[in-house]
């Protein structure tokens, strides 16, 4: 973390479909270059607490401020100074990796130069001229994060971005993650991994039904708990052991 300034400021966020709360009165902060975790099961409602941060969704009720700015309704100024990679990567079809990140590049006014750069960082220069559905999961992944990244942006979203990868390539994905965190941007990342946030995260919110449970460092929950690892603070919040 570089200071103590608000990139994100989340106050009382809810959001109800029917009879579901999926986000129930949501608040928390996160600092300029912290690398920030929401951290539960699946249907904790991490991804709706997301798409409502990034101004995706309307709330029911409650407030969030990116880099100073209301995310809803959303502001054109702010969204080329975020970047998200959603859960669910959207390509356009039968554009190879280059074609792909030039394309989102040119909808920043991005040059094609900065393009080839990304996909250098995110290691897909050999795959270039690949289309992105003959991509490996971890392939597709890093494409998906580099079109994220391609204008630059100071906040940097990302949903559950090793889902389904396998180990060797979580690895080196998180070897990535690390990457932008260390070059000086906020990173903001949900993941149903335990271990995944201990390796990464400054400070993790953990996150059950709809609700923020308990905020901290990784290594200083488990020693205000007296229990072992972030799965044993689960249990401790909870009740119940943690489900992937």
């Amino acid at each position: 973390m570089t200071n103590n300034i608000a990139a994100i400021s989340v106050e009382g966020l809810r959001k109800r479909y029917g009879e579901v709360q999926a986000v129930d009165g949501v608040t928390f902060e996160v600092t300029e270059g912290e690398f920030y975790g929401i951290l539960g099961p699946n249907g904790a409602g991490k991804t709706t607490t997301m798409e409502l941060i990034e101004g995706l969704r309307e709330p029911d009720e409650g407030t969030a401020r990116l880099l100073g700015v209301p995310s809803w309704p959303r502001d054109q100024r702010l969204l080329r100074r975020i970047g998200v990679q959603l859960q669910a990567s959207a390509f356009f079809e039968k554009l190879t990796a280059r074609e792909q990140i030039h394309t989102f590049a040119a909808l920043y006014g991005v040059s094609s130069s900065r393009a080839d750069e990304m996909l250098e960082t995110v290691g897909l220069t050999e795959k270039a001229d690949t289309r992105e559905d003959k991509l490996s999961g971890g392939q597709a992944q890093r494409l998906s994060i580099a079109c994220a990244l391609v204008h630059d942006p100071e906040l940097v979203f990302l949903d559950e971005p090793t889902t389904g990868l396998d180990p060797q390539a979580r690895r080196n994905l998180w070897d990535l993650l690390r990457g932008i965190n260390g070059a000086g941007r906020t990173v903001v990342l949900t993941t149903h991994y335990l271990d995944e946030a201990e390796i990464l995260c400054d400070r993790v919110a953990i996150m059950d039904a709809g609700r923020i449970l308990r905020v901290g460092a990784p290594a200083d929950l488990v020693a205000e708990l007296g229990v072992k690892n972030l799965e044993d603070v689960f249990l401790q919040l909870t009740g119940r052991e943690y489900r992937e």
